[in-house]
């Protein structure tokens, strides 16, 4: 079983950067499509980005385009978050998600539909001040 653990959450400014960093257990990270979800308070959970096995297709949210970029690192088994002009509402919690793998789906629905994510980690709170 995988294991997912996220890091770089904290409290930032409105109009500032966080960096979140997820990284996963195992051989075989280059195999899977990685996202990115959060979850505010009151909130059912949504998926913010998304990202190809191979790094070469990415998704993301309408509310975080242009502001947001997920890339990942192959050889150090991690998927990052890049966030910008953040806002307050974009306070949540973060979680890391491991998608399927490439040979077991093909097309940009394996990273662009939550339905498709089916590991997590266990989340790192970002909160953006006003």
């Amino acid at each position: 079983q995988v294991q997912l653990v996220e890091s770089g959450g904290g409290l930032v400014q409105g109009g500032g950067s966080l960096r979140l960093s997820c990284a996963a257990s195992g051989r075989t990270f280059s195999n899977y499509a990685m996202g990115w979800f959060r979850q505010a308070p009151g909130k059912e959970r949504e998926l913010v980005a998304g990202i190809s096995s191979s790094g070469g297709g990415t998704y993301y949210a309408d509310s975080v385009k242009g502001r947001f970029t997920i890339s990942r690192d192959n050889a150090k088994n991690t998927v990052y978050l890049q966030m910008n002009s953040l806002k307050p509402e974009d306070t949540a919690a973060y979680y890391c998600a491991r998608g399927p793998t490439f040979y077991g789906c093909s097309g940009a629905g394996c990273y662009r539909s939550p339905g498709q994510y089916t590991d997590w980690g266990q989340g790192t709170q970002v909160t953006v001040s006003s």
